[in-house]
């Protein structure tokens, strides 16, 4: 069922379901102006009274509910939304706009709308870096003061979210906290690895519109660059909002062409309210986890492509109090991205049988302590081998159903960041289970960049069985560990 379009206005079919608008207590739908404007028929009346729910936009999708009877129609892609939950839409003409006021349900869906393109486009920027790493060389990556890799990708990565969070939501008015310091690039010998992330970002802008989003009218300068990646100086708080992106999670997986994330969080008064998990190397079919990302590629080569096949990769996104986690596959070759994206739910296994549980755990050891998990895995009952996986493609892994547990426990003198904890989280939750620290309490995002007053380590879980167990196991096990 289309919306048509004539001159200035819009007008719905003559038949809504099986109803006919004459005996629906409904007339159609003009625009006047940049407004979607509803008859006289609700006069003053408040929604609640007016047997008529408010028409919201969810993807490309116009959905109302008459009577308690769903319609949805094809309606074009979103272009804005403001603070207040108002949409502006293209008309099928692509002339005027249409504004439409969306009921308190789909509060922050234009942040989530906006997050989840910007993460494709990150994950298509950082496809093609890693191409280039793998086959070329490592000569454009740089150490940070910790010794850990940082690329081309994660600047650009970087400075490109920062751009389109600025320029969708104004500058003014976006406060993000990311990983990379700006001052990396004031250090000896690193031009060229500037020039490179200018000529980067600019490659990925141009290509904006094919996610939905407006480029810049012309190519940025490296001052624009530099502004756009030094604009992520939020300290974040447990007042206001604050956006949070680690560029590139697992920057080691991603230098060696394994598992990495781009992960971005909107963080409200100290809660997480949004997540988007981009994994560009997450494989669609469960086993081929467990291998190296150049190993698959070998034994991909050997056998034709499918739709499930790993090369797409995936975006996973959640928005808190929505109850539901999504999944949708990166956009490759040449296609638009058409919200919205052949997204799937995703839910926690139903697994609470330790026996058949699989637990993930980071792949360094220098942050994390396998043979603490390991004793506990022991005495709670696990017996597969872990899941070893760079990034916060655990936390997708267990959103996904494809694990069960997720375990870290860093030593006593590593801070975990909230970058590399936050999107997983909340999709995580929206998915169906839970994650706190070893005491059992959510992790405090509202302490600054690091997860201040941390229990001991992180547990995230499918479900509330298996996570009681490893409670008790870490209670019992702790005093004997060296951490």
């Amino acid at each position: 069922m289309s919306i048509s379009c004539a001159s200035f206005a819009a007008k719905f079919p003559h038949v809504f379901g099986e109803r006919k608008w004459k005996n629906s207590s409904c007339t159609p739908i003009h625009l006047r102006g940049s407004f979607l404007l509803f008859p006289h028929v609700f006069g003053d009346r408040k929604w609640k009274n007016s047997g008529f729910t408010p028409i919201h936009l969810r993807g490309s999708f116009l959905f109302l509910n008459f009577h308690n009877r769903s319609c949805n129609i094809p309606f074009p892609n979103i272009v804005s939304v403001d603070s207040n939950g108002t949409r502006s839409c293209l008309t099928m003409e692509g002339q005027y706009q249409t504004t439409v006021a969306c009921p308190e349900a789909d509060k922050y869906q234009k942040e989530l709308d906006v997050s989840v393109r910007a993460i494709q486009m990150a994950c298509s920027l950082c496809q093609k870096v890693q191409e280039s790493l793998i086959s070329k060389t490592y000569s454009q990556i740089q150490s940070k003061d910790d010794d850990s890799p940082v690329t081309i990708a994660d600047w650009s990565v970087q400075a490109t979210v920062s751009w389109l969070l600025s320029e969708c939501f104004g500058s003014r008015s976006v406060s993000i906290v990311a990983e990379e310091d700006v001052q990396n690039f004031t250090k000896p010998g690193t031009a060229g690895l500037l020039d490179a992330v200018v000529k980067t970002v600019n490659e990925c802008l141009a290509d904006a519109p094919r996610f939905g989003l407006i480029g810049p009218q012309m190519a940025l300068g490296t001052k624009e660059i530099l502004e756009a990646i030094s604009r992520c100086n939020s300290k974040g708080g447990k007042t206001g909002r604050f956006w949070v992106l680690d560029p590139v999670d697992g920057t080691l997986g991603f230098v060696r062409g394994d598992q990495y994330a781009v992960a971005l969080a909107l963080i409200e008064d100290g809660e997480v309210v949004l997540g988007v998990l981009g994994c560009p190397n997450y494989p669609m079919k469960k086993e081929w986890l467990s291998y190296h990302h150049r190993y698959y590629r070998i034994i991909s080569k050997l056998t034709p492509p499918t739709s499930e096949s790993w090369d797409k990769g995936c975006v996973i996104y959640a928005r808190r109090g929505s109850g539901k986690a999504w999944m949708q596959p990166l956009l490759n070759g040449n296609k638009k991205l058409e919200w919205p994206n052949s997204a799937r739910p995703v839910q926690v296994s139903s697994i609470d049988n330790p026996s058949l549980a699989t637990f993930c755990e980071p792949v360094e050891k220098a942050n994390s302590s396998h043979s603490f998990t390991s004793g506990l895995a022991h005495s709670v009952g696990l017996r597969k081998q872990p899941l070893r996986v760079y990034s916060m493609v655990k936390y997708a892994a267990i959103a996904r159903g494809d694990a069960e547990i997720f375990m870290k426990f860093a030593r006593a003198e590593y801070k975990e960041k909230i970058w590399d904890h936050a999107a997983g989280v909340v999709i995580i939750q929206e998915a169906g289970g839970m994650v706190t620290d070893a005491g059992g309490r959510p992790l405090d995002f509202s302490k600054g960049i690091f997860l201040e007053g941390l229990d001991r380590g992180i547990i995230a879980c499918s479900g509330a069985k298996l996570h009681d167990r490893i409670i008790m196991a870490v209670d019992a096990s702790w005093n004997s560990s060296s951490l």
